[in-house]
């Protein structure tokens, strides 16, 4: 007899079409497998209250509490003229803090019966604030101690000492979820365990089942924790099988091994360099050559900090392919991206590039771009030299995808900026060679070794982490305008300077502020709206007037934005670049790929807005050039915000990262991993990237050993099942996003 089906069971022949449908729109929940495996958020103690001290504003929250009082008002209304219109108001309390309930019209009725003084209950809805109180509008309830039969119902319901609060929808309550769950629970006795037996007993982790009814049911805090215990190693376990079957799959595959000629096209560059290459890039240019001589495709992600000399170590590694009688393609995220990737190319290869051309050196190649807005005539010749193979190297964005475009032997891809490619497009490009070419990927973000594990553990790592020669150290201090405002005024001075000193600086700002007014913003209590008055507006062409008529005047101040014609933003970066604008003030658009190794000094308006990275990101345009950088990060969060605590650690330290751990902690990790572009990575539930390093780093290795032993995963029927089930919402997470 087949057991698997019991999980497989859609929930609206368990549950009844109508919570089933609830369910699968706002849950995304389909079968009783996945109900199960909707874990509790958290787990409120019979004894102890959700602390209503600290209800979020406009989130969905349910909280366990008191009746402290109940009036029933009348009133007239257009509908009840003869003061028939009734309000009931009802206070509830857990100690730390009250909150205040409102039910109108017809539904105050049972409310009024049920919700009375003493009478505890689960209450939940959407938190919002009228006159200056929090309360919950029509909120449900669920009583849970009474005398009638219902509540008595409900409280053996809720036996346990432990309340499970599953993260809950305005149409679904966190009670409904629970006794949804009571009812599939039994089919958990029919979950087939995805870990070996060996595996499991060998880390003395509870069964699959008895996990599915600890975490749903527990009795005790040691039960949450061994069911804890257990799920982690199923997800980490599940992903890194993938992860491995990918990688050993990989492996089998043939390719041409690439290696350059003594006296070709690399040597020919490598003569021509100005300066030597640091350490690290000998080191990580030789793990590239290892692999691009082997006659299995290379999968190697390069992360290195901006400026610490990515492009240069790529481009070394597709010229070795070009030596070797191959072509190599170089993809970028953005077409701005790709023009600055194929303008810095050229001008490093000089005549190099000019293959084909007069006056080009003999061992020259053709460089291309290919994009997406060119014209037919440049796109077609750009084709041409591609399929004939006068074109060594291409770069572009995902243009080069489409089916049109043809190589004669493509034999290298570089993916600049991997989190914007999904794997799917890896492989569409992969699939352009006659064998498939070797894969390097490069990232600026730097990413701690378990996020590198998961998100993309089907490629080997190589770290830059040297800052090439003449790069310069960079100063970072938060200046806090609100406790202290003449810091900003010192600020401007800082700025001012380094333009006498023949410098230019970046002034960054969160918004362009020719938006529509934000709603959010006119939402704040008055308070803060006394604050904002004295403070200057922080979108980039308030701020730029505001400079240019105050703390700026006399300078050459130019603003860049999103927004902008492509033609105007080209002519203001050349301007800056040309050393005649002293300050421009941006957006983040000047975070990827702006060189100008002037500009010494950067200031972040409201940086709280900012993530970790992004700062650090921004940060890595100044000090570029032989003098040294200087960032502020300028912020009205007082002292001891959580958003100053970051500020001061991006202020504390320039390695990326440590930064990307502290960014990955404060965060919830689905931001981080949601980049990767795929569904793998956001399905974790309860795996913590960062406090599970080691389960990951474990996970990995018995991974790779059980694939190695048996890669079709014959003997483990389980695991085959969770596998299937994990790639199917890979797949379908890469379809909606197109």
């Amino acid at each position: 007899m087949d057991l698997v089906p019991a999980l497989e069971e859609p929930l609206k022949k368990v549950l009844g079409p109508a919570t089933a449908k609830v369910m699968a729109e706002h849950l995304g929940l389909h079968s009783v497998g996945d109900l199960l495996h909707h874990y509790p958020r958290r787990y409120e103690e019979r004894g102890q209250l959700t602390h209503l001290a600290d209800l979020p504003l406009d989130e969905h929250v349910t909280v366990v509490a008191q009746v402290a009082d109940a009036r029933l008002h009348s009133f007239a209304s257009a509908k009840a003229p003869r003061g028939k219109g009734q309000r009931l108001e009802v206070t509830i309390t857990d100690g730390s803090g009250r909150l205040h309930l409102v039910f109108f019209g017809s539904g105050v009725h049972k409310p009024h019966k049920e919700l009375l003084p003493g009478t505890r209950a689960m209450f939940a809805g959407k938190v919002s604030l009228f006159n200056r109180r929090l309360q919950l509008a029509h909120p449900a309830y669920e009583l849970l101690r009474g005398a009638d039969d219902e509540a008595a119902e409900s409280v053996e319901t809720w036996a346990g000492a432990l309340i499970p609060i599953y993260p809950a929808t305005a149409k679904l309550e966190s009670w409904k979820i629970g006794k949804a769950i009571q009812t599939v629970l039994p089919s958990a006795q029919e979950a087939l365990d995805p870990l070996p037996e060996s595996l499991r007993e060998g880390r003395g982790l509870v069964t699959l089942p008895e996990a599915l009814l600890k975490i749903h049911r527990p009795h005790t805090k040691a039960d949450i924790a061994d069911a804890h215990a257990r799920l982690k190693w199923d997800e980490a376990f599940v992903l890194q099988v993938a992860l491995a079957r990918r990688r050993h799959a990989d492996a089998q595959l043939p390719a041409v091994p690439r290696k350059p000629s003594p006296d070709g096209l690399l040597t020919a560059f490598d003569d021509r360099l100005p300066f030597t290459l640091t350490e690290g890039q000998q080191k990580v240019s030789k793990e590239i050559f290892d692999d691009l001589a082997t006659a299995h495709p290379m999968h190697r992600l390069l992360q290195g900090e901006v400026g610490s000399g990515k492009t240069m170590v790529a481009l070394r590694a597709m010229l070795a392919v070009v030596d070797a009688g191959g072509q190599a393609a170089m993809l970028a995220p953005t077409e701005v991206l790709a023009q600055q990737h194929h303008r810095s190319i050229v001008e490093m290869m000089g005549e190099l590039a000019e293959g084909g051309m007069l006056g080009g050196a003999e061992h020259a190649t053709k460089v291309v771009l290919l994009t997406g807005s060119m014209g037919t005539a440049a796109r077609r010749q750009a084709m041409l030299d591609l399929v004939t193979g006068e074109a060594g190297i291409v770069i572009g964005t995902h243009a080069l995808i489409e089916d049109k475009v043809q190589f004669e032997d493509l034999g290298l891809v570089v993916v600049d900026e991997q989190h914007r490619f999904g794997v799917e497009q890896r492989d569409a490009l992969r699939g352009k060679g006659k064998q498939p070419p070797h894969l390097l990927v490069m990232t600026a973000t730097p990413i701690p070794r378990t996020v590198a594990m998961t998100v993309f553990g089907d490629l080997e790592t190589s770290v830059l982490d040297q800052l090439p020669a003449g790069r310069s150290p960079i100063a970072s201090h938060v200046v806090p305008a609100a406790d202290k405002p003449h810091f900003l005024s010192r600020a401007w001075e800082r700025v001012r300077e380094e333009v006498e000193n023949g410098h230019q600086a970046y002034v960054v700002c969160p918004r362009i502020g020719d938006e529509e007014d934000d709603p959010k913003k006119s939402g704040r209590k008055k308070s803060a709206e006394d604050e904002a008055e004295k403070r200057p507006p922080l979108a980039v062409l308030e701020v730029a007037d505001q400079l240019t008529k105050g703390p700026l005047s006399g300078l050459k101040v130019e603003v860049l934005h999103g927004r902008m014609h492509p033609d105007d933003k080209d002519a203001v970066m050349r301007r800056f670049a040309a050393g005649e604008t002293h300050v421009l003030v941006a957006t983040t658009v000047i975070e990827v790929g702006v060189n100008v190794p002037n500009a010494t000094a950067m200031v972040i308006m409201d940086a709280d807005r900012f993530g970790v990275s992004q700062l650090h990101q921004l940060r890595g345009r100044v000090g570029r050039g032989s003098a040294a950088g200087l960032c502020l990060l300028v912020t009205e969060m007082p002292e001891a915000s959580p958003a100053r605590q970051r500020l001061n650690a991006v202020a504390s330290t320039l390695d990326g990262f440590e930064l990307s751990r502290i960014d990955l902690e404060q965060r919830r990790e689905g931001d981080v991993l949601g980049q990767a572009q795929s569904g793998a990575r956001t399905s974790l539930r309860v795996l913590a990237v960062i406090e599970d390093e080691e389960i990951i780093a474990e996970a990995r290795e018995e991974a790779t050993a059980v694939v190695e032993a048996d890669p079709e995963l014959k003997g483990l029927p389980g695991l085959r099942t969770a596998l299937d089930a994990l790639l199917d919402e890979e797949r379908e997470q890469y379809l909606e996003k197109g």
